[in-house]
């Protein structure tokens, strides 16, 4: 849209005598563009572009020493990144806190979460998906079952 008021502009004699310059190099170097796109077979014209579009994810990894980190890990997965919450050495109240509201957070941006091992916790967004063998494990003993402290 900018461009057609730009263009409408230079046809009124309004404009700078650099965008005419500047709009006629933009034209020549898409000729240039579409003359290297252009293949040799049945696609004229067709534009290489790239599939790879994934996006490195990176893993947060966090130990939590008070019930106010909690709000990091959510602020964590609210930017759509995997936390991984080790409370082995927490306190016993203070780990249940924590995952109480972890998982509530983790539950309100529709993500999911899985305990990996004592203490630890894998807490995912939306865009990750958790498969393994320990879901039906925590359900049948409960989170906390071997946390002696």
């Amino acid at each position: 849209m900018a461009k057609l008021f730009d263009k409408v502009i230079g046809i009124m004699g309004f404009a700078d005598d650099d965008y005419e310059d500047d709009y006629f190099e933009e034209e020549e170097e898409k000729e240039e563009v579409r003359e290297e796109t252009r293949g040799t077979g049945n696609r004229k014209g067709a534009q290489v572009v790239s599939i790879h579009t994934q996006k490195q994810i990176k893993v947060v990894v966090m130990e939590p020493q008070a019930f106010e980190d909690s709000q990091s890990i959510a602020d964590q997965l609210r930017n759509r990144r995997p936390v991984i919450v080790n409370l082995e050495n927490a306190e016993r109240n203070l780990a249940k806190r924590i995952v109480d509201f972890v998982s509530g957070a983790t539950y309100a941006l529709g993500g999911n979460m899985q305990k990996v091992g004592n203490g630890i916790f894998l807490f995912v967004p939306n865009n990750v998906d958790i498969s393994g063998e320990m879901k039906d494990d925590f359900k049948e003993k409960g989170f906390f079952w071997s946390l002696t402290k």
